[in-house]
């Protein structure tokens, strides 16, 4: 896929403009940011998206009309400002070539016209539960994730799927960040120093959900403003109680993110299940052909716990050729991430560990 609809498309994003690059100080990237933030939302109330459809929720349709009021009245003033001379004048956003325009307006259109839809999720998950069984939770454990599901469900209904799943990717990374910090922190301290290979497997979770992040940026996901301070806040707010978390309880720490991932499965099934003749006719954003398709899976492999250290079972090397191959794979790594959150709970997780070094010995003997 040529066309690009992230926030920070061309720069600050993996396999982009300035990728590997060493980042400035704190304060020269607050700066930069909130320059750009400010930036993009002058632009949103003095030149709106004429291709972000509106919700089509009850709840979200009124506060997607309330917030429209509020941008034309900020618009208003933005440019009594600007007239002014207290605000530096606004350029409009940049225009795209005919050819480009055309490409991007067609492949917008479709992303467009993805659903998924509660009532579908629901029912996945019913559907797994009827097969598999529930997991049990206390209560302080499902609060936050209820807290999430209800946030999701509520202010993105089916018509905003890519913007749902970015804020769920947005958040769905921190968890594993969180236990990194603690791991490195007991380590430090000479508090428990056996967390090394649980820090590598934890890495290469992030660095797979980071990938799943990526993808929907690529796809819209943070276009909007709002969104953006909603996902951004969030993940602030959920690396703070996973800390909390792993500190009074490791096991309830990887049983809150089970559920996350598990939610996130059921979601990515329900959504390929409708979706699946659209999503067959997109073609894959770049960063996910350089993910899947990488000559380096070292990462890939090693957050597949439950697999890595199988004996006759070969690694997984999924097809990436078309959208529908993209959310299949993301579906298939959240099933992946629930298997080694449930090797963490039931501390077969260093028997996983073993097998896969031993299978690594036996391979390079």
């Amino acid at each position: 896929m040529c066309a690009d609809y992230g926030f920070r498309s061309g720069s600050g994003r993996l396999y982009q403009e300035s990728y590997g690059e060493v980042p400035k100080d704190v304060w020269q990237l607050a700066k930069d940011n909130y320059q750009h933030e400010f930036t993009q939302l002058r632009r949103s109330t003095r030149y709106p998206p004429a291709d972000i459809a509106p919700p089509d929720g009850a709840v979200a349709a009124v506060l997607h009309s309330a917030g429209a009021a509020v941008a034309r009245a900020f618009g208003s003033l933005d440019k009594t400002l600007e007239g002014a001379g207290v605000l530096p004048e606004l350029a409009p956003p940049p225009v795209l070539s005919a050819l480009e325009t055309q490409e991007f307006k067609q492949i917008r259109a479709k992303l467009d016209k993805l659903e998924v839809s509660v009532a579908d999720v629901v029912a996945v998950e019913h559907a797994r539960i009827a097969r598999t069984g529930d997991m049990s939770s206390p209560a302080w454990v499902k609060a936050p994730f209820y807290a999430l599901c209800f946030v999701l469900d509520v202010m993105y209904p089916k018509n905003k799927a890519i913007e749902k799943f970015w804020v769920l990717e947005t958040v769905a990374r921190i968890p594993y960040f969180a236990y990194i910090s603690i791991l490195h922190l007991y380590e430090s301290l000479g508090f428990w120093r056996a967390g090394a290979e649980l820090r590598k497997i934890h890495f290469a979770e992030e660095w797979n959900e980071m990938h799943h992040l990526q993808i929907m940026e690529s796809l819209g996901g943070d276009r909007a403003w709002f969104d953006r301070f909603i996902a951004e806040h969030a993940a602030v707010f959920y690396y703070w109680v996973l800390i909390a978390f792993y500190l009074v309880s490791p096991r309830m720490a990887y049983n809150f993110m089970q559920r996350v991932e598990l939610h996130a499965a059921d979601t990515y099934t329900a959504f390929v299940d409708r979706n699946r003749a659209a999503l067959a006719d997109i073609p894959p954003p770049l960063v996910a052909l350089q993910y899947y398709y990488s000559d380096d899976l070292y990462l890939f492999d090693e957050f597949q716990t439950a697999s890595r250290g199988a004996p006759g079972v070969p690694p997984r090397r999924p097809p990436c050729e078309n959208l529908l191959d993209v959310f299949t794979n993301i579906r298939d790594d959240e099933l992946e991430h629930v298997k080694t959150m449930v090797a963490c709970q039931e501390s077969t997780i260093a028997k996983d560990i073993a097998a896969s070094s031993s299978a690594g010995s036996a391979t390079r003997r």
